[in-house]
C-alpha cells in the first residue's frame, strides 16, 4: 500500500510540489496581508488622534485670540480717546465761552473721527491677533508633538513674548497715523457740512462711506494729500524699523522673531487677508449705522414694521444733534464686555476659516511645508 502510494507521489511530483508553492505562498500572503492591514488601522488611528489633538489645540487657540481681542480693547479705546478728547471739548461747551461755535465744530470733527477710527482699528485688531495667534499656535503644536524629539523649539517663550509685542505699534504710532488720515478724510467729508443741516440715516451712511473711499482708496479733494498707504501700514511698522535692521549682534531669537515677522507680513499682504478685512470693516461699518439707526426711529406708536421702515428712511436729524450720538459710539465699538459690535466680528465665517487656513499651514510638519 505504501509503494503503491509512493510511485504515485512520484509520478505526480511536479504537481505536488507546484500546489505546495501555491498553499505556502498563500498562507505567507495572507500571513503579509494581516500584518499590513493591522500596520494601516494602527497607522489611521494615530493619524485620527493627531488630527483629534491638532483640531483640540486650534480650536483651544481661537478661544485665546477671542480673549485676548477682548482684554485689548480697553487699551485701544484709551489711546483713541487720548488722542480724540471729545469730552474735554463738551465741558468746554458747558461754560458758554465766546468761541462755542468754534468749539461744536472741532467737536463734529473729532466725534466722528473718533468712532470710524475704532471701527478701523477694532477690524484691524480682531484679524491681526488672529494671524498673529495662529502661527505661534501652528509652531507651539508642532513643539509639544516633537517632545523632545525637536533639536530646538520653534517658538520659546521668549521669541512668543517679543512677536506678540509688535501689536504695540497697532496701539502706537499706527493707530496715530491710522487717525490722522481719518481725521483728514473726515474734514474733508463733513467740513462744510452746518450744525443744522439735517440728515437722514441713508445720507450719513454715504457720508461715512466717502470717508471710507478717502481712507481706503485715496480719493482726497486736497490735491495735496499724500498717498494712502494700504491699511497694513497700520498693523506693522515698516521693515525698515524691524529686528532685521540691526547688521550684527543678532540673537538666535532675535532671528526667529524676524523669521514669525516676516511669515506675518506675507500673511497680511496675502489677497485673503486683504478680503477678510474687508469684509470686516464692511460688517463694522454696517453695525455702526445699525446702532444709530436706533437714535433715527419716531416715537413709539407706530405697530406697522413696513410703517416704521418707511418713517425711519424719512426721518432726519440735524448734525448737532447726531454729534454727541456718534461720539458715544466708542464705548460700543471698543467694549471688553462682548458688545454685538465685537461679536459680529469674532464669528464672521470668513474670519474663521482664514484662522483655520493660517493654523493648518503653521501646524504642519516643516518637511510639509516645503
Amino acid at each position: 500500500m505504501f509503494s503503491a502510494v509512493w510511485n504515485f507521489v512520484k509520478r505526480h511530483k511536479r504537481k505536488f510540489i507546484f500546489t505546495g508553492a501555491v498553499v505556502g505562498g498563500v498562507y505567507l500572503l495572507g500571513r503579509y496581508a494581516q500584518k499590513k492591514m493591522r500596520d494601516i488601522g494602527e497607522r489611521e488611528a494615530g493619524e485620527y488622534i493627531s488630527q483629534a489633538r491638532r483640531q483640540f489645540h486650534f480650536e483651544s487657540n481661537q478661544r485665546t485670540c477671542n480673549m485676548t481681542v477682548l482684554s485689548m480693547l480697553p487699551t485701544l479705546r484709551e489711546a483713541i480717546i487720548h488722542q480724540l478728547n471729545s469730552e474735554s471739548l463738551t465741558a468746554l461747551l458747558k461754560t458758554k465761552p465766546a468761541n462755542r461755535l468754534e468749539i461744536w465744530e472741532d467737536l463734529k470733527i473729532i466725534s466722528f473721527t473718533r468712532s470710524i477710527a475704532a471701527v478701523y482699528s477694532t477690524c484691524m485688531l480682531v484679524v491681526l491677533l488672529r494671524v498673529k495667534l495662529n502661527i505661534i499656535g501652528g509652531y507651539l503644536y508642532l513643539d509639544n508633538s516633537a517632545g523632545g524629539a525637536a533639536a530646538s523649539s520653534m517658538a520659546p517663550p521668549e521669541v512668543q513674548q517679543q512677536y506678540l509685542s509688535s501689536i504695540q505699534h497697532l496701539l502706537g504710532d499706527g493707530l496715530t497715523e491710522l487717525i490722522t488720515v481719518v481725521k483728514r478724510a473726515v474734514q474733508d467729508t463733513f467740513g462744510d457740512v452746518s450744525l443744522k443741516h439735517s440728515l437722514s440715516l441713508s445720507e450719513l451712511e454715504q457720508q461715512v462711506s466717502w470717508v471710507r473711499a478717502q481712507v481706503e482708496g485715496g480719493s482726497s479733494t486736497d490735491p495735496g494729500a499724500p498717498s494712502p498707504r494700504p491699511l497694513t501700514w497700520y498693523m506693522m511698522a515698516d521693515e525698515e524699523s524691524t529686528l532685521a535692521d540691526q547688521a550684527c549682534g543678532l540673537t538666535e531669537n532675535d532671528v526667529l522673531t524676524v523669521k514669525l515677522l516676516n511669515e506675518t507680513r506675507d500673511m497680511l499682504e496675502s489677497p485673503d487677508f486683504n478680503l477678510v478685512l474687508n469684509t470686516c470693516l464692511n460688517r463694522g461699518f454696517s453695525r455702526l449705522l445699525d446702532n444709530l439707526a436706533e437714535f433715527f426711529r419716531p416715537p413709539p406708536g407706530n405697530s406697522s414694521p413696513i410703517a416704521a421702515a418707511d418713517s425711519l428712511a424719512e426721518v432726519s436729524l440735524p448734525l448737532a444733534k447726531i454729534i454727541p450720538i456718534i461720539n458715544g459710539q466708542i464705548n460700543t465699538i471698543c467694549s471688553e464686555t462682548p458688545s454685538y459690535f465685537v461679536q459680529d466680528l469674532l464669528m464672521i465665517e470668513q474670519v474663521k476659516e482664514f484662522a483655520a487656513n493660517v493654523y493648518e499651514t503653521f501646524s504642519a510638519p516643516q518637511d510639509l511645508q516645503k
